[in-house]
């Protein structure tokens, strides 16, 4: 399966405690029971499979850490349907100005209806820098490996072609959101060579 062309991608604007955010949005269907995702997850032993080591009070309020710069706190838990965390990075993150909604339900032929929610407080230079691509090609990376680990797929994928793609895929959402076609194409540019350099 084309994990990118299975996805839907758009941006918009939101809000987060710190005030208006952009938000990137993923939607797609993973062939799995929606406990069997939920538990993916959720699931400290599965978590680190698919994104990253993850520690802390893993419970609603609780505060958690995953293996990088990403820290925060569960907002929302609502299994097996919805999760909601504030995603922070670094030290000096500001509380209120990232979080990620996740939102599961049940399909038609026993598999998953799949939503990711990111709305962030972007300030200069990321967003005009890169577009939506500065954290949707992260979660399109992340999305991949939850899919290989849902199926027991093992299929490879040329990380710097799918970056490509990804980056591709987000700047059609930008457009469609409304971004000026010269911004875009320069953000494009910009997440490929961020999250996939040139070698030479």
């Amino acid at each position: 399966m084309d994990e990118l062309a299975a996805a839907r991608r758009a941006m918009g604007h939101g809000s987060v405690p710190a005030g208006d955010a952009y938000t990137i949005e993923v939607r797609r269907r993973y062939d799995a029971q929606v406990d069997d995702v939920w538990d993916a997850l959720t699931n400290p032993d599965r978590l680190r499979r698919w994104l990253k080591p993850v520690t802390g009070d893993l419970r609603l309020g609780g505060k958690f850490e995953l293996d990088g710069d990403e820290h925060g706190e569960i907002l929302r838990c609502e299994p097996p349907r919805l999760l909601k965390v504030s995603w922070l990075y670094g030290p000096d993150a500001r509380p209120g100005t990232s979080e990620v909604e996740v939102r599961l339900a049940p399909g038609p032929d026993g598999d998953t209806e799949f939503e990711l929610i990111h709305a962030a407080v972007v300030e200069e230079p990321l967003f005009p820098t890169y577009g939506p691509g500065a954290g949707g090609v992260g979660w399109d990376l992340a999305l991949l490996a939850l899919a290989r680990m849902l199926t027991g797929g093992d299929e490879t994928v040329e990380e710097r072609e799918f970056v490509r793609r990804s980056a591709a895929a987000w700047g059609e959402a930008h457009l469609a959101a409304g971004g000026e076609p010269e911004h875009v194409a320069a953000a494009v540019a910009a997440t490929s060579r961020f999250y996939a350099p040139d070698p030479t």
